[in-house]
């Protein structure tokens, strides 16, 4: 009797599985739960195997030869290991999460189009916290022109948040597809609506500020053209040097848009010719150190980190570079090195005094205090000015997603010289990664050795002075 009910139940699952296997797309289609086909197949697999295994223990046949057909057999065998059911299951769940994050990144890009400016801001948000932190060529390379035309619309008929939120997507957008035609054709649509708010005094002042940041950006990544390159830095040039004859009773956020516009500007100079940057030598050394008596900390910090940037560019040119002013300029940074004016705020001397103690030592002595960014297995140098500027600038757009991308990113590494990607797996890693006591007690001693490096640039009495 036992042998005869053995027989009978692993017939009706048997049975049961072919039919999941005939109906799992109507399953899938009826279901609540989002399983693809595949998983509701895997998982009759799964309990067939259970019952098979224990009719081997109990020495008896699953079922007979005339219970088991040619085409229910065929069905069945690559599903006759158990191990291979379970990769089968990781890779299936994989591949269903990567369905489930490309549904979602086109519902976004469906969203850009909705009438509600919410909606639309939602789903701009949404995409650039995507492409911060995944690389998405393939994805979005099939779609550019289509985010693209999103994105200006948003430039154009967009306010405020909106035009911030869709000019930085674009400027990520350059930064997934890389240096190549496909920027290329994105940043040439894009450029004339950028440079229109950019020069329109009346457009939303963080429109203004944001296109002036991911202008520069852009311009780095897709232009093709260095005489375009040296264009986009007039626009920039039309910006800040307003500040140049205008420094007190400024507007914050004017001021923060000439900041930018400074900034992007400096970040353009890295890839200028020689002979351009001679000429920008004569015509800015001697008007920047003005930008740093403004009230504005971030306006001072931009103008110092830029005359520390010519200075190398300079330099590296003319070993035996001379500037007219050095005394009065190193004056100048040296009193914002240890700046204790009362009126300024606690937070803003002290970001300033450590941003201008290098920018002395750079400007005196030609140094640069090097930084070394760790990411997987791998580490880079920031060992110049040039290569700092670079880093920040992409490092605003990407955010907490750069050691990521830094890893993973070809044109990124490529702008890095750090070569193609290395492939390692989990297994490798873990076995590379330090105990928590050992990365304790290198980052005690790193600390150390910082703490150490820093006070000799420290005036202990003027910071015992402003408590």
């Amino acid at each position: 009797m036992l042998e005869a009910g053995l027989r009978q139940n692993t017939k009706l699952i048997a049975t049961t599985f072919w039919t999941q296997l005939k109906t799992g797309g109507a399953r899938f289609s009826e279901t609540t739960d989002r399983k693809s086909p595949r998983q509701h197949i895997q998982i009759a697999a799964i309990k067939w195997i259970k019952w098979l295994n224990w009719g081997q223990q109990a020495n008896v046949q699953p079922f007979s030869d005339e219970d088991a057909s040619i085409e229910t057999l065929s069905h069945c065998s690559s599903f006759s290991d158990a191990t291979s059911v379970a990769d089968e299951g990781g890779e299936a769940s994989e591949d269903a999460a990567r369905e489930e994050f490309q549904y979602k990144l086109k519902g976004f890009i469906d969203s850009t189009v909705d009438k509600s400016a919410k909606t639309r801001q939602g789903a701009l948000d949404g995409l650039k916290t995507a492409m911060a932190t995944r690389i998405l060529y393939e994805f979005i390379s099939e779609r550019r022109m289509t985010i693209t035309d999103s994105i200006e619309r948003c430039l154009k008929k967009g306010k405020g948040e909106e035009q911030r939120a869709a000019a930085s997507l674009a400027c990520l957008l350059c930064i997934q597809l890389g240096s190549g035609i496909e920027s290329e054709e994105v940043f040439k649509t894009l450029k004339p609506i950028f440079k229109n708010i950019l020069a329109d005094g009346s457009a939303n002042i963080q429109a203004r500020q944001a296109v002036a940041t991911s202008l520069g950006l852009c311009s780095l990544v897709a232009e093709d053209d260095i005489l375009d390159v040296h264009t986009t830095m007039e626009c920039f040039e039309n910006v800040f040097t307003q500040s140049y004859a205008r420094m007190d009773g400024m507007n914050p956020q004017t001021s923060q848009l000439h900041t930018n516009a400074l900034l992007s500007w400096a970040l353009l100079l890295t890839i200028c010719t020689a002979d351009q940057i001679k000429d920008i030598l004569r015509k800015h050394l001697t008007k920047l150190p003005k930008l740093l008596e403004s009230e504005d900390v971030n306006m001072r910090i931009a103008a110092g980190e830029t005359i520390a940037l010519l200075f190398e560019l300079a330099r590296d040119m003319d070993s035996d570079f001379e500037f007219d002013s050095w005394d009065e300029l190193c004056d100048k940074l040296s009193a914002l090195a240890t700046d204790c004016n009362k009126h300024r705020a606690k937070t803003d001397k002290r970001k300033q005094r450590s941003v201008f103690r290098d920018v002395l030592k750079a400007v005196e002595e030609g140094d640069f205090q090097s930084e070394t960014i760790r990411f997987g297995i791998e580490r880079m140098t920031i060992d110049s000015w040039v290569r700092k500027r670079t880093y920040d600038a992409f490092r605003e757009f990407v955010g907490s997603g750069m050691n990521y991308h830094l890893q993973a990113n070809e044109f990124i590494r490529d702008v890095f010289e750090l070569g193609p990607p290395m492939l390692v797996d989990s297994a490798t890693m873990k076995a590379m990664k330090i105990s928590r006591f050992e990365r304790h007690l290198h980052n005690s001693a790193a600390f150390k050795a910082r703490t150490k490096a820093r006070s000799k640039f420290r005036d202990k009495r003027v910071d015992v002075g402003e408590f």
